[in-house]
């Protein structure tokens, strides 16, 4: 029989979020949310007087400060509650008006910018003199300063906030179409079982021993996707074009350069990346090489590529086990840290096991003056167990930098925020492989991590690379067809992964499935997260304290300086190829040991 997937009620309280940190009630949101209104209409107050004075300067961006932490309140208890399952039209409205009151300030404060940029220099430094109070704000009032030639008239910006919405809706409909309307067959095993593939179940089903339930649930997750190849083709091309046109109209070369422009980050560092990945891909080719051998098959498909290549070593890990497995391995960053960890355990930070409707995946998402709040679907693997303290990673450094930061500087940018997660993963392997003394477990172990760096460093990297091809076809005006994303997304799966694994066509059809891709230029910081938390582990079990204070140092930092300077004050230093370099190296003498321990 196929597995059932509870309904949201059946599942005990204990192992589901409390969003009544949030808010006691809907009703409470909704007077928030009314409250919210009213001091957004203040916002008009200030137009055409931000250079009028120091105080009205001030002011306004205290006024920006509360409507920054008052909106983060409401739109978290909005999309938590619409996450918790994604069929409910009373939170798929409450999400769109969340959505629209975001809008609405986009568009309230739209005269700020060009109002900012016409204060003369000098006239702005005898604010600061004036009122010392505002110095704080000066590296924000910088930062916006430094987008002047991106920046358009109060006209032009009202525009450009107007049309936010229409730019959110390739997301918001690729989300819907993937979490709420779209369903797949059920898998059967080699004993004639059906199991239901879900997202949420999916990865589980691909680490099967079952090589047929492997490949039953892959094609089945494919052949779902494959029914709609146009519909989603068309949703990714208006998302690209979304994003090219918010870049010209701003006066960026590319959307790359907007979207990186936004985190502080050198377009470089992502060409850097690819340059750098593709020198080392024989690494990965012999990875896959190792892989069709230990799995001793004649030909190795895409399904064969997340089960285990070492047999009778699987490892169970309930959700309970999990939480002991991380306060072991993430004891090296100290009692402050552990403190923070376990009070998130215990206070019902986490919404841990899939339901019907629940939002596939998993993420965490900090709330300024609260605390964050984490989703799992949770499923006893190993792999739950690392995707546990990934989250965890996320949530305290949310956490750290919301009570290191003023609402101001506290939210991190986006280039670091893989950073912690993976850092987290990193120390869980180190902690695993140094209990493990048994040749086949560890090499277990091993094989695990390995599967991290192709599934992060190398696939996230790939990603990057095409999501690059979209972006440069729409700016070069080609049509992004379902038939052509298969074609370059083929290409690359066999430039990535070499000529030991078959070409399945299904693997063509993988672009539709990815979230990121509606993320804005996401995946990239993926691998360079994943380069460097490898660093950043290995200087904090090598070095003790002084690398546990220079990280924690980093994990308060929010954006309090550009991430790029953030990451090299803990040590790593992504303006060079050093960091990929070192964790590639790494790679292949971990592939050394596994061929070592593997090879009769």
């Amino acid at each position: 029989m196929a597995q059932t997937i509870p309904n949201r009620k059946e599942l005990a309280k204990e192992y589901t979020w409390n969003l009544a940190d949030l808010f006691p009630s809907d009703d409470a949101w909704r007077a928030a949310f009314a409250r919210m209104r009213e001091t957004l209409a203040k916002l008009s107050d200030y137009q055409g007087r931000l250079g009028e004075s120091a105080e009205t300067l001030l002011a306004f961006l205290q006024l920006q400060d509360k409507l920054e932490e008052d909106g983060d309140r409401l739109l978290s208890y909005a999309f938590r509650k619409t996450d918790e399952d994604t069929r409910n039209p009373v939170y798929q409205e409450m999400s769109a008006q969340a959505h629209h009151i975001l809008v609405e300030s986009e568009q309230a404060l739209a005269f700020q910018t060009p109002e900012l940029l016409a204060i003369d220099a000098a006239r702005l430094e005898s604010f600061y003199q004036a009122v010392p109070a505002l110095e704080h704000y000066r590296l924000l009032l910088t930062r916006i300063l430094r987008k002047k030639e991106h920046t358009l008239s109060g006209e032009g910006e009202g525009v450009l906030a107007a049309a936010g919405s229409m730019g959110q809706a390739p997301g918001n409909i690729f989300s819907l179409l993937n979490n709420a309307d779209l369903t797949f067959d059920d898998a059967v095993d080699s004993q004639g079982n059906r199991h239901s593939v879900t997202h949420g179940n999916y990865g589980p089903l691909l680490e099967s021993p079952d090589r047929t339930l492997r490949e039953s649930a892959f094609r089945s997750m494919y052949a779902g996707y494959g029914k709609l190849k146009n519909t989603c083709s068309a949703v990714l091309s208006a998302q690209m074009k979304q994003l090219q046109f918010f870049a010209e109209a701003r006066r960026y070369p590319s959307a790359l350069h907007a979207a990186l422009a936004e985190t502080e980050v050198p377009v470089e560092i992502y060409h850097n990346l690819i340059e750098t990945i593709h020198k080392h891909l024989p690494t990965m080719h012999r990875y896959v090489r190792l892989r069709k051998k230990l799995l001793g098959v004649d030909k190795l498909h895409y399904y064969d590529l997340y089960t285990p290549m070492v047999a009778d070593q699987r490892m169970e890990v309930p959700f309970e086990q999990g939480k002991e497995l991380a306060r072991a391995a993430l004891a090296p960053l100290g009692e402050d840290y552990l403190r923070v960890l376990n009070e998130g355990f215990e206070n019902r930070w986490l919404d841990v096991y899939e339901n019907q409707g629940k939002r596939s995946g998993a993420y965490s998402a900090g709330v300024y003056g609260v605390h964050p709040f984490v989703l799992l679907n949770y499923t006893d693997t190993l792999s739950d167990a690392f995707t546990l303290v990934h989250e965890m990673g996320h949530a305290l450094h949310s956490y750290l930098s919301n009570h290191n930061q003023s609402v101001t500087y506290a939210g991190y940018k986006i280039f670091v925020a893989e950073v912690a997660s993976t850092c987290n993963e990193a120390l869980l392997i180190h902690h695993l492989l140094d209990g493990a003394q048994d040749p086949k477990r560890r090499a277990y172990l091993i094989n695990h991590f390995l599967e991290r760096f192709r599934a992060t460093l190398y696939r996230q990297t790939m990603f990057a690379e095409f999501e690059l091809w979209c972006s440069e076809q729409t700016c070069q005006g080609n049509a992004l067809t379902a038939d052509a994303l298969c074609t370059k997304y083929a290409e690359l799966n066999r430039l990535y992964y070499g000529e030991d694994i078959e070409a399945d066509p299904e693997i063509a059809l993988e672009w539709a499935r990815i979230p990121h891709f509606y993320y804005n230029f996401y995946v990239y910081q993926y691998a360079t997260g994943f380069a460097s938390a490898v660093a950043l582990s290995r200087r904090i079990l090598r070095e003790g304290q002084p690398a546990v204070e220079d990280y924690l140092h980093f994990l308060s930092g929010g954006c309090s300086a550009d991430p790029v300077t953030l990451l090299q004050g803990a040590g790593v230093d992504l303006s060079t190829p050093a960091p990929i370099d070192d964790a590639l190296q790494y790679f292949s003498r971990l592939l050394d040991e596994m061929e070592s321990l593997m090879t009769p």
